[in-house]
């Protein structure tokens, strides 16, 4: 049969198995309803947590104490069993979940990825390993509240005295007072949208490098910019990024694992999702 072959029925079934023997070993060697049993095997669990804990074993008195916990936890956890009280609680539900998944993930056998896989895998995500652009630029400000109509206008004359005396024009001269710097040196894009906004930042991309140009806008208001220097973004080499890709593409088999595995568990159920009627609705809006 093809289910037979098919690699995650029997991943279902080990899991099922994993769990059949971790619920066997959890219980006591008894399986009479009305006794609990401490095993040497758990006093000896229960020995060596206390010692990782405390760094120090624990001594007769505490150990009795450890017993007793034990016995009371396993009574209350069969006799909540008994009353039901597992159910319906999103708090056990979950946990439970955490658990099998936490199964379907050490069960699933992670091979470590080749470099044709890490490469493939940062092709197909370079979105999110791309540098971002980088800028140098030049900027004076201009107070929309000081020019008011006259904004484009003083915008324009700015920009032609920049450019008719280049490197000695006296920036401090020129504009009006800002309470950022004049110059940035091979800032982020991201850095320049923070200390902008996303206006400026278009704004600049949008600027030939090595020429005064605008009125930029920005939050603060109007500025005339000289782009010197702009580094576009690019895809690194695998060699620079290897750590990221590797635990971006773990991460990505785990997800797709743990996809598959419900997709083939629910295989096993028939959903219905009842849908409220339609004056419900209108009173919960």
């Amino acid at each position: 049969m093809k289910l037979l072959r098919e690699p995650l029925f029997h991943f279902l079934l080990l899991g099922t198995l994993v769990f059949g023997i971790y619920s066997l070993l959890s219980r006591s060697s008894t399986d009479k309803p009305g006794e609990i049993v401490v095993t040497r095997g758990k006093i000896e669990n229960l020995t060596v947590g206390f010692t990782r804990t405390w760094q120090r074993p624990p001594t007769n008195e505490e150990l009795q104490g450890l017993v007793r916990d034990y016995i009371r936890e396993e009574a209350a956890y069969r006799e909540a069993l008994a009353m039901g009280l597992d159910r319906d609680d999103t708090i056990v539900r979950g946990r439970l979940r955490q658990k099998l998944e936490f199964i379907t993930d050490n069960v699933t056998a992670r091979r470590e990825p080749s470099e044709a896989d890490l490469q493939a895998f940062l092709q197909a995500h370079a979105q999110d390993f791309q540098t971002e652009p980088r800028f140098s630029f030049t900027q004076v400000y201009l107070n929309p509240q000081a020019h008011g109509q006259r904004l484009a206008e003083d915008a324009a004359r700015l920009i032609q005295e920049l450019r008719t005396k280049g490197a000695a024009a006296d920036l401090n001269a020129l504009g009006d007072p800002f309470l950022l710097e004049s110059h940035f040196e091979d800032l982020p894009f991201s850095e320049i949208k923070k200390l902008f906004g996303d206006q400026f930042a278009d704004g600049l991309s949008a600027l030939q490098p090595g020429q005064w140009a605008g009125p930029v806008h920005s939050g603060f208001g109007a500025h005339v910019v000289l782009v010197r220097k702009r580094a576009d973004g690019r895809l690194p080499a695998l060699s620079d990024v290897r750590e990221e890709v590797k635990r971006e593409w773990a991460h990505a088999q785990r997800t797709e694992a743990i996809d598959r595995f419900y997709r083939t568990l629910l295989q096993r159920y028939s959903i219905r999702i009842d849908s409220l009627p339609e004056k419900k609705i209108a009173e919960a809006r």
